[in-house]
């Protein structure tokens, strides 16, 4: 079935300016991470050089990624985004599978995981009890789902006041690294481990493409995004590469603030470090309001994508026509909302019994996510091969060297998923992830049952 075949009121319209999906890329892809991951990344450095370097390469990654995705986004603009390039690609059942992946690991995953977080600097402002990191987090999921299903323009707006102000603080947080007085050391003494060289890079990378993770969402907006066949290149390109400047430019202010030595001591904390060394206690006082200003909108924003793909699955599997249900008034698929936001709390009430529910929300969906983007970036070559002829509004540079980079990338970073869960307490919970994406496949076999007795009737 052609995912935009029903009548326009019951279908996606394009009301997104390219500003607005830009903001939502950008909402999506520069959040906590960026507060995080850095002192992580400096713990695999032997150089302020080598840190820079690496943050431009995770750029130069992600910038190669998007390029691909800027070809299939605008010669298949579809609400469905990855589910309609995998579908056409490999056929319904693959696409189902990828789509069912999406509604119970990846998509909710990623917003519960990002919900933890929040909950996490909420509860150092004010603590709720023993729980207080998931009751925050489940009070976020609930508001963002709910604002989202008052319709597409509440959404649209709440996520470009978010991003805007995340841009801004980080912005502030820039010019207190370049304004203020040097007080740390360019130490270049090397990092205590890894000593191999090649592993130290691949687990920096590990760190610094998460940073990056989220841009690949703007496949689901290309339905929504007005002359998406020219502006979602634009998009795609101009979020990548402000976020380049963005995260370079934060990583500098770290050194000249911390210093090499400081940013690896500084942990998980490195954002608080920063603003604490400059204005005490308030300065992380303002750092933990940012990190929650920075979830939010990571999280809305992943809330709007994510409740697209499930409308796109309802609109081509009869058992689950009830999320291919797009409400007019609201211009919004609000049974697809409703039902990731009701995964997603499950998760979060799953995770709170956990030791920690950030550690096992990355290990619940890292090696699926990374799978089907891998089959994403393979659907480049196998609809280009059967479209071969056809006039294409953007043809990704260097083909077929681009996405082959590309998947490359993707293989190493499942491989990557795969031994983060391995050596970690929450293996259990990817393991539940892989299972769940398994789940899938006889809800599948029903369905293809169920068309059969139906056309033999």
């Amino acid at each position: 079935m052609d995912l935009d075949s029903a009548p326009s009121a019951q279908r996606p319209q394009p009301t997104l300016t390219a500003f607005d999906a830009i903001a939502m890329v950008i909402g999506v892809v520069v959040g906590i991470g960026i507060f995080t991951f850095p002192a992580l990344v400096a713990q695999n450095a032997a150089t302020p050089s080598h840190i820079v370097l690496l943050w431009l390469g995770g750029g130069a990654i992600s910038l190669v990624g998007a390029l691909c995705y800027a070809e299939l986004a605008s010669a298949y603009p579809n609400a469905g985004g990855e589910y309609h390039f995998v579908t056409g690609a490999f056929g319904r059942e693959t696409g189902f599978i990828f789509a069912w992946a999406r509604m119970t690991v990846i998509q909710t995953g990623a917003i519960a995981l990002v919900a933890f977080i929040m909950g996490d600097y909420a509860t150092r402002l004010h603590s709720l009890g023993p729980y207080s990191s998931s009751i925050y987090a489940g009070i976020a999921v609930v508001a963002l789902t709910a604002a989202n299903v008052l319709g597409t323009w509440q959404g649209k707006w709440l996520q470009n006041l978010l991003a805007v102000g995340i841009t801004t603080l980080l912005l502030v947080a820039i010019a207190v690294g370049f304004t203020t007085a040097t007080n740390g050391t360019m130490s270049s003494a090397p990092p205590p481990a890894p000593s191999n060289v090649a592993t130290a890079v691949g687990t920096a990378m590990i760190f610094i493409l998460l940073t990056y993770g989220g841009w690949n969402e703007a496949a689901y907006l290309s339905a929504e995004v007005k002359d998406a066949r020219r502006n979602m290149v634009r998009v795609l390109v101009v979020s990548i590469l402000l976020i380049t400047v963005v995260y370079v430019l934060v990583n500098l202010a770290y050194l000249r603030v911390l210093g090499i030595d400081g940013m690896r001591a500084a942990s998980t904390t490195i954002g608080a470090d920063l603003m604490r060394r400059e204005f005490g206690e308030a300065g992380a006082l303002i750092l933990s309001v940012t990190v929650i200003i920075a979830a939010l909108s990571t999280a809305n924003a992943t809330i709007f994508t994510g409740a697209r793909t499930n409308y796109a699955l309802g609109r081509d599997f009869p058992p689950l026509a009830f999320l291919g249900r797009w409400h007019a008034r609201a211009a919004a698929p609000v049974n697809a909302l409703l039902l990731q936001g009701a995964i997603t709390l499950g998760l979060v009430v799953a995770g709170a019994f956990t030791r920690t529910g950030v550690e096992a929300m990355v290990a619940y969906l890292t090696p699926v996510f990374w799978f089907f983007m891998l089959l994403t970036a393979l659907s480049l070559f196998v609809l280009r091969f059967r479209n071969r002829g056809r006039e294409l509004p953007f043809r990704v540079p260097l083909y077929p060297v681009t996405p082959i980079l590309f998947v490359l990338m993707c293989l190493y970073m499942l491989n990557s998923g795969i031994d983060y869960a391995r050596g970690s307490y929450a293996g259990i919970a990817s393991l539940a992830g892989i299972l769940i994406v398994l789940a899938g496949i006889p809800l599948l076999v029903w369905a293809r049952l169920r068309r059969r007795l139906r056309a033999a009737e």
